[in-house]
């Protein structure tokens, strides 16, 4: 998700409570590395680091690196605005364009890029998308990303063969997605109504199914989340610094973690982190493990 800084201030001041009906203990914070500019998502590269994208209201951004003791590094400088980030195997996708103005403006400049974790060779995998945001991979090796933001907001498939075909546009402020025991999960952002959308992976365009979220959408702000082995889904809420459980059979859902200030995406861990806990990124700068209790 791409807001402005002014939403920096407000984040406690606009939060919003979390359900009365919450039974959820509360996971452990603590923070991994921090100093980085606006960091919006984050991936592992099975091979003991953690990748983050960092954007820049000014400039270029760039994808870094964190190891488990904290230390930064960088994996590809310059990238203009840098959303998603999904791997398999050694390939790393990334997509770039993911900025507001893209966004509203409907630039179609956004990529979906392709780095080799093993050579360091970077690549356009697609190209003419406009504010590509969120990504996940399919197990058919579709990939799907989402904008949130202008006429034309929603979900979108990159194909095998790098060719680009709007799957829906009915899905409100499309941000993050995920995908898991063949659903594919779709949070929004902005509409006043907080939903977790559910689509079918074989047939994303048909039917859906919408999980109603505790929040006034613009106050909480969903950005990015994971799908646990388990079919749980844990969605990132940025504006209320919180991250959300949700059981997609039942529908129901409850806070696991707050203080998590303009957090904007989650996943456990990879090779070398602890694969139990969740790791977050955070428009503050910072990443933290959320462990449970």
């Amino acid at each position: 998700m791409v807001v402005t800084g002014l939403l920096l201030g407000a984040a406690t001041a606009l939060a919003p409570t979390a359900d009365a009906s919450s039974s959820c203990t509360p996971w452990s914070v603590s923070t991994v590395a921090s100093g980085f500019g606006m960091l919006e998502n984050l991936e592992f590269d099975g091979r003991g680091s953690m990748i983050v994208s960092e954007t820049s209201p000014v400039g270029p951004g760039a994808l870094r690196t964190v190891a488990p003791n904290g230390v930064r590094g960088t994996l590809v400088a310059d990238v203009e605005s840098p959303g998603g980030l999904v791997r398999d195997g050694d390939t790393l996708y990334f997509t770039t364009g993911n900025s507001a103005a893209a966004g509203l403006l409907d630039t179609r400049s956004g990529t979906v890029d392709t780095i080799d974790l093993g050579t360091g060779v970077r690549s356009t995998y697609a190209s003419g998308l406009a504010m590509p945001n969120g990504l996940a991979r399919s197990e058919s090796g579709d990939l799907f990303t989402t904008r949130n933001l202008g006429t034309l907001s929603g979900l979108t498939r990159v194909a095998v063969d790098g060719s680009v075909s709007t799957v829906r546009t009915d899905l409100g402020s499309a941000n993050g997605i995920g995908i898991g025991e063949e659903k594919v999960y779709v949070a929004n952002t902005f509409d006043l109504e907080t939903t977790l959308t559910v689509l079918d992976e074989k047939d994303p365009s048909g039917p859906s199914a919408r999980i109603r979220i505790d929040g006034v959408g613009p106050l909480a702000m969903s950005d990015d989340l994971t799908v646990g082995d388990d079919g749980t889904v844990y969605l990132a809420q940025n504006l209320a610094g919180r991250v959300v459980r949700i059981d997609p059979e039942s529908g129901s859902s409850c806070v696991i973690a707050t203080g998590v200030p303009l957090t904007s995406s989650v996943a456990f861990g990879g090779s070398g982190f602890d694969e139990e806990a969740l790791y977050a990124t955070s428009f503050d700068g910072t990443v933290r493990k959320l462990a449970r209790s």
